[in-house]
């Protein structure tokens, strides 16, 4: 069998077996069986993955999108997150292109012409090319998310990616992860305490009105609800 395979055959089972899983195990698991060869996704709203997987991996590889487009309190996040937990590396994926040489070739503003397009180049690709180093991934994807979300498996095979994909807070309802970043003090982006619920590049990027969907602050009015990162 190839490696490949070997890994595929790894998360089906893993997938039965922590179906069941509290974050910390899912975690620990992850740790365990691929000691280095895995790196934890943050969009920096906030540091509740992070300071899970710290504890199970204190120099744990953290994966940071680098869009070119983030807000200022985006990137004071990321720098805070360096702070706070000095043993993690932060590992800024970047497009291929920056913003002004993207604008050069396809013209100002794609993410309001043709943002399924932006979120490819910026973020799509740039995924990929950084996990094509690793073995495994760990996401802070939760079912509550979104109905897109709704099923997702606390281990899969990421077929798209071609590895290992484990998402330890799956489970988690909204009060489980706010009372989780009360209780520990967990870093947040300041953003969200002003109304931004999901936050991504800053040009696509809404506050979220009282009582509506997270994501709807998300590439309002174009009829997106994914950057294509997750499915």
């Amino acid at each position: 069998m190839t490696a490949t395979a070997d890994y595929k055959t790894l998360a089906e089972r893993a997938s039965k077996e922590l179906a069941e899983a509290t974050a910390t195990e899912a975690l620990r698991w992850t740790a365990e069986t691929f000691g280095d060869d895995f790196i934890v996704a943050s969009n920096m709203q906030d540091a509740v993955l992070i300071d899970l997987a710290t504890q199970v991996k204190p120099d744990v590889d953290v994966l940071f999108l680098q869009t070119g487009y983030h807000f200022p309190e985006t990137i004071g996040t990321r720098d805070a997150v360096q702070a706070v937990y000095p043993g993690v590396r932060i590992v800024n994926a970047e497009a291929a292109q920056s913003v002004a040489e993207q604008d050069a070739e396809y013209g100002p503003k794609l993410h309001e012409r043709d943002p399924n397009q932006c979120c490819h180049l910026r973020k799509v690709v740039p995924l990929r090319n950084t996990l094509a180093k690793y073995s495994a991934w760990v996401t802070g994807v939760r079912r509550v998310d979104a109905p897109t979300r709704a099923n997702t498996p606390i281990v899969t095979w990421d077929d798209r990616n071609g590895l290992v994909k484990i998402n330890p807070i799956a489970p988690w309802s909204d009060d489980e992860f706010r009372d989780y970043i009360g209780e520990h003090g967990i870093l947040e982006n300041p953003l969200v305490s002003i109304g931004y619920l999901s936050i991504g590049c800053a040009p696509c990027t809404a506050k979220v009105a009282p009582g509506q969907d997270p994501r709807s602050g998300r590439w309002a009015g174009q009829g997106k609800t994914e950057c294509g990162l997750h499915g």
